[in-house]
């Protein structure tokens, strides 16, 4: 085993990448121009950007499990775990075992079956083949259960959908009444989750779905990057020979277009890895590894290629320029992380500016690899360098 891909040992890094002419991280209160320091204007690109890019390559060019994506309701992944736990059971009504309802599922001029099929809510699924309702929503009262699946929805209660509506949600929290989920089938859920998403695991997660399975904390965590060097950004101009409206093709050609972007920066991300949090204690106060080698050895590839699958228009040329590694020799660490981080120097260039990475040359100083003199117990790897 690599000694920084030990998953019981304590790793704090620092990450290096750069942009030329590019936007590594708009900001969209401020028309999506890159992120910046108000008082500094050194560059920022947020952990969140970071985390985005790490999972796109662990769930395409690894294809690990993701929780944290665009395909699919975060809250439906959970509430399939919580099922899947056999401890509880959510409350189900069948439509054409009441007469009422039946008659309104018949009823093509109130359009009942098109509603239901139109809720959104996380914790109620209809199959319009069996006609049946799920709910395992931790509201049971019939007021509670319209806001949930009303949501924004403007139906008049005395229209016929409306009174259609008024009698399916009383029959509905008729049914989901004495309906609970368990302590146990929450943690248990939580804990496949845990199991089967490696962002879960990585850099954890707060688990909602009409019930609450609370948070997890995950072992792994980033701070904002900031560039070196003050950063200029710069939004010019564009033009494109393709107009919105056919209106418009009778006076113009082309249309005007703006594109904001950074002539060069380097930016500098600091991370920190808690082995405490990567292992689950049960009752007994035994631990058991939840984060393994291989996570972690993921983790650093991710880092390092990353760009290589997020390449657009606004981010051409981004590269990863450097990943230093102090790993720890025990959980708890043998020297704070701060006076490690100080081992990575980068000169400022002060009043020039810096347009490629060869501009910081000799600037950037790091330890030799392997065991510090000066912090006994830590060891210097040097993942990435250039």
């Amino acid at each position: 085993m690599k000694i920084y891909c030990d998953p019981s040992n304590r790793h704090d890094f620092v990450f290096l990448f750069d942009v030329t002419n590019g936007n590594p991280n708009g900001d969209p209160d401020a028309g999506n121009l890159p992120r910046v320091d108000a008082e500094t204007n050194c560059g920022i690109v947020t952990d969140v950007c970071i985390k985005r890019k790490v999972r796109d390559y662990v769930q395409s060019a690894l294809g690990r499990d993701i929780y944290i994506q665009g395909e699919t309701a975060l809250n439906m992944l959970y509430l399939k775990a919580l099922r899947e736990t056999n401890l509880c059971r959510p409350a189900i009504l069948k439509l054409t075992e009441h007469e009422e309802l039946k008659k309104f599922l018949e009823d093509q001029n109130i359009e009942f079956d098109e509603w239901l099929g139109s809720v959104e809510a996380e914790d109620f699924e209809y199959d319009p083949t069996t006609r049946e309702v799920t709910y395992s929503g931790e509201d049971k009262r019939a007021n509670a259960i319209r806001q949930r699946l009303m949501s924004e929805t403007e139906i008049g209660k005395e229209t016929p959908l409306g009174k259609a509506i008024n009698v399916f949600i009383g029959k509905l929290a008729e049914a989901s009444k004495g309906v609970r989920v368990p302590r146990q089938a929450r943690e248990t859920a939580r804990e496949d989750m845990r199991d089967k998403f490696w962002d879960v695991r990585m850099f954890g997660a707060v688990l909602t779905g009409g019930t609450n399975a609370g948070q997890i904390r995950g072992p792994m965590q980033l701070t904002f990057a900031t560039s070196v060097d003050p950063v200029v950004p710069r939004d010019i101009t564009i033009t494109r020979v393709a107009i919105t409206k056919a209106s418009d093709m009778l006076r113009k050609r082309t249309e005007m277009g703006r594109k904001a972007y950074v002539p060069y920066g380097l930016y500098r991300l600091h991370g920190f890895y808690n082995p405490l949090l990567a292992a689950r204690v049960n009752g007994n106060g035994e631990r058991s590894q939840v984060v393994t080698e291989l996570d972690l050895t993921e983790f650093w590839e991710a880092l390092e290629k990353m760009f290589w699958f997020d390449r657009s228009a606004a981010r051409a040329e981004m590269r990863s320029r450097g990943l230093y590694i102090f790993t720890h020799g025990n959980e708890k660490g043998n020297a704070a992380s701060h006076k490690l981080f100080d081992l990575v120097k980068i000169k400022s260039r002060g009043d020039w500016m810096a347009r490629s990475y060869e501009d910081y040359g000799e600037s950037i100083s790091i330890p030799p690899d392997g065991e510090l003199a000066e912090f006994p117990g830590v060891t210097f790897t040097r993942l990435i360098h250039g």
